[in-house]
């Protein structure tokens, strides 16, 4: 199979993707092709971010930052079927997956298209702060681009009418904040993915605080040096 002419054909159009999971056609085929093109593209990203730290940072981001995509869809996937379910979902299990994994291939390809601009700056200057609000920004950017090509995904292969729609409407997007605190805080737990130049190598850190906690440190640092 070439994985990538199904990812090329799914970029091309969109309709006819959406068409095909509500009928349940190539599930499979989708699914094979994304998960290899997304860890691809996810991992290359990941070893750019990983690269400010030494090649063992590169290679350990170039896998976790993949990880981190698939863990967070593996967490929250059953809830996301499980209650569609008992709202009266007549999709399988591998329709809900399968859109998980096209959403997953859209962030992937948003964060390679990026991947050039952040070399650039990766290789043109050496602000750790200001690499890591950079890449910050880009994840969030890429991520969004995702949630709404899940959302509207949903929508269509659910057929949601006018009476429901308000109701399933705000069920999905409770789920979408619920996916996206999930994946932070998981990404917090698999740091570093950028490392700390100059310290050891870590495969992986204490727990401590959270991701959002941290976010504010780095904005804060960022202005204060300034």
């Amino acid at each position: 199979m070439n994985y990538f002419a199904v990812l090329m054909e799914f970029l091309r159009d969109r309709g006819q993707f959406l068409e095909n999971l509500r009928n349940g056609k190539y599930i499979e085929k989708y699914i094979i092709a994304f998960a290899v093109c997304s860890s691809l593209f996810l991992g290359l990203y990941g070893g750019i971010l990983g690269s400010f730290s030494g090649v063992w940072q590169a290679l350990a981001s170039a896998i976790k930052l993949p990880a981190l995509y698939l863990l967070t869809l593996l967490i929250c996937l059953p809830a996301l079927f499980f209650f569609d379910v008992v709202c009266g979902s007549k999709r399988t299990f591998w329709q809900y997956c399968c859109l998980l994994f096209a959403s997953m291939s859209a962030i992937s390809i948003m964060l390679f298209g990026f991947a050039p601009i952040v070399l650039f700056f990766r290789l043109s200057m050496n602000d750790y702060n200001f690499f890591k609000l950079l890449n910050v920004a880009i994840l969030m950017t890429a991520s969004f681009v995702g949630i709404q090509f899940f959302y509207r995904g949903m929508l269509f292969i659910n057929d949601i009418d006018g009476a429901h729609k308000q109701r399933r409407d705000i069920s999905v997007k409770a789920w979408l904040v619920l996916y996206g605190f999930v994946g932070s805080q998981l990404g917090w737990t698999l740091r570093p993915f950028f490392g700390s130049p100059g310290k050891p190598f870590e495969i992986f850190r204490n727990l401590e605080s959270n991701f959002y906690a941290h976010l504010l440190h780095i904005i804060s640092q960022f202005f204060t040096i300034r």
